[in-house]
């Protein structure tokens, strides 16, 4: 079974979420972030689930679609995912500093 690691930018982006949410409902907050962080354990048992990120074309760089957020991930090799983002889908990648070049 492939082991899920969050990054520190991942759970960076999780807490932004929750921040901006909490403003109008502590607890939807709660509950969208539940919902996103349970939503890569999928991955346990089908790392390719998700699609590969169409803006970099990577076989390894891939994605879940959640609601409104990309949950983005990086098959390590058959042992590892690193979730490297969550990215709300109205924002673009380009703006993202995860993906600057």
């Amino acid at each position: 079974m492939v082991k899920i690691k969050w990054t520190n930018f991942a759970l960076q982006d999780l807490n932004e979420i929750a921040e901006f949410i909490s403003k109008d409902s502590v607890r939807y907050a709660q509950m969208t972030v539940k919902y996103l962080f349970e939503a890569p354990s999928i991955l346990k048992s089908h790392p390719k689930a998700g699609r590969i990120v169409p803006e970099f074309n990577e076989e390894k760089l891939r994605e879940l679609i959640r609601g409104s957020y990309r949950i983005v991930y990086r098959i390590v090799d058959k042992d590892r995912i690193d979730i490297l983002t969550v990215h709300h889908s109205s924002r673009l990648f380009k703006n993202s500093p995860l993906f600057k070049k």
